[in-house]
């Protein structure tokens, strides 16, 4: 007896049907790759074909892929240090104490949340400067596009992702991290009329005090990941609706044309049969088969070495490089130099080289390098893509001839970042005095 059509259970051996659990990991056609994308949850980010030329490692470095991966390496190495620390001025030095001396690999999990946090803010930011010079932020021939927009949430999501590094910066609530964070947050407080209210209101008061520990530790364990975790789903979902890498475009656009393939016909006729061949409509494609690949298995093997890769690397140098930890806070001992995190060591270089006093008169350094330079250094950038005039076919292309000048700009702007940066870590001494990387800084106290 047959069952009903709505019974009956699928061939073991019938098209397209697997008896395997992980038939979608490996997919045996076409057909099949396509419908892994399809019921494989975790597929449902990529589309069924990708061009070949967009997986290379040389075009992307896979930049984005090892920002995520830090990102999901900082949400699973600090699920443990959210059990095991406490947000309280009292208690919360002694508690990364207990983690880096007491707990079993609770040095190895700090060190490996503070390598992925200083990576992903590494990562961002290179990842941005490859989209700046291939001129991925432009729109090509397809329909529907809107790259700008995906390269103004990417500006924000380096902003974002400086700010989580920020905010776990004090968690430790050692001299390191007390002072670092004065630094930072004095910075804002030099924009004009609104300064002192925004840095209150970034601290929780006129001291960094409880309030502000509850306040970054909110932040940073709550706040800022589901916000960065949000964008980066729109992130993903918007580079989809592009069309993919900004490569593929540009592959498409200089692609010849070629003529697609005639299939000789025989027509029947009143007289009997014709030879040769049907009326047909000659049609020609841009879209070759060889530039394209699926994506299950290709780009997802591809995705999976650059994250277990950047796993494997950050795990071991989490072995050999311990994460610091000072004396506990003290608001009446300062430390000389006190210097802002490390990503921000520019912006208070340039609040030192800005600061120029004649006579009586002062000019702010605080607001010119920290508030006037950056806010228009981030403004440039943001609407960068409607100032570019420069062609589409340019689009996804490394250092193309005709955005030559705008290039030579943005790596100019891009060095002169990172050595102020150097210049902060290595070559300022006591006082903010400049020393030469060889030379030995002065024995000189604590400031009280």
């Amino acid at each position: 007896m047959r069952l009903p059509l709505t019974a009956r259970k699928p061939e073991p051996d019938a098209p397209g049907v697997r008896p395997d659990l992980f038939w979608s990991l490996s997919p045996r056609s076409d057909r099949e790759a396509g419908d892994a994308i399809a019921s494989n949850f975790l597929f449902h980010a990529f589309p069924a074909k990708v061009s070949k030329a967009s997986m290379a490692w040389s075009y992307s470095f896979w930049l984005g892929t090892i920002s995520a991966a830090l990102f999901f390496l900082l949400i699973l190495s600090g699920l443990p240090l959210l059990f095991l620390y406490v947000p309280s001025v009292e208690r919360a030095y002694q508690s990364v104490k207990d983690i880096e001396f007491v707990i079993t690999f609770g040095s190895w999990i700090r060190a490996v949340h503070r390598i992925s946090a200083h990576g992903m803010v590494i990562a961002v930011f290179l990842h941005l400067v490859r989209v700046f010079l291939t001129g991925a932020y432009k729109n090509g021939v397809g329909r529907g596009q809107h790259r700008e927009w995906n390269w103004v949430l990417g500006v924000v999501m380096l902003l974002l992702t400086l700010f989580l590094s920020f905010t776990g910066y004090l968690l430790p609530w050692d001299q390191l991290a007390f002072w670092a964070v004065t630094v930072g947050t004095n910075i804002a407080s030099a924009i004009p009329w609104i300064g002192p209210t925004v840095r209150e209101l970034l601290i929780g008061g006129r001291t960094i005090e409880q309030a502000t520990l509850i306040r970054f530790y909110v932040l940073h364990v709550v706040v800022l990941p589901l916000g960065l975790g949000v964008l980066f789903a729109y992130h993903m979902w918007r580079v989809r609706k592009d069309g993919g890498l900004a490569r593929a475009e540009h592959e498409t656009l200089v692609e010849r044309p070629v003529d697609t393939p005639v299939v000789k016909t025989k027509t029947y006729t009143l007289l009997g049969v014709a030879r040769g061949q049907a009326p047909v409509i000659r049609a020609q494609s841009l879209e070759a088969p060889d530039t394209t690949v699926n994506a299950v298995p290709d780009l997802v093997r591809r995705a999976a070495i650059a994250t277990l890769a950047t796993f494997a690397i950050v795990s071991i140098l989490s072995v050999f490089i311990a994460s610091p930890l000072e004396e506990p806070a003290n608001a009446l001992v300062t430390p000389n130099p006190a210097k802002a995190p490390w990503y921000f060591l520019w912006l208070q270089e340039i609040v030192t080289d800005t600061t120029i006093r004649i006579g009586s008169f002062t000019l702010n350094g605080a607001f010119v390098g920290g508030v006037l330079l950056p806010g228009l250094l981030v403004g440039l950038l943001t609407f960068w893509p409607w100032l570019d005039k420069s062609s589409h076919l340019a689009t996804g292309v490394w250092l193309p001839r005709v955005r030559s000048r705008q290039n030579t700009v943005f790596l100019l702007v891009v060095l002169g970042i990172l050595i102020l940066t150097f210049i902060g870590m290595a070559m300022r001494g006591p006082y903010w005095y400049f020393y030469w990387p060889w030379e030995a800084w002065p024995d000189i106290p604590a400031r009280i």
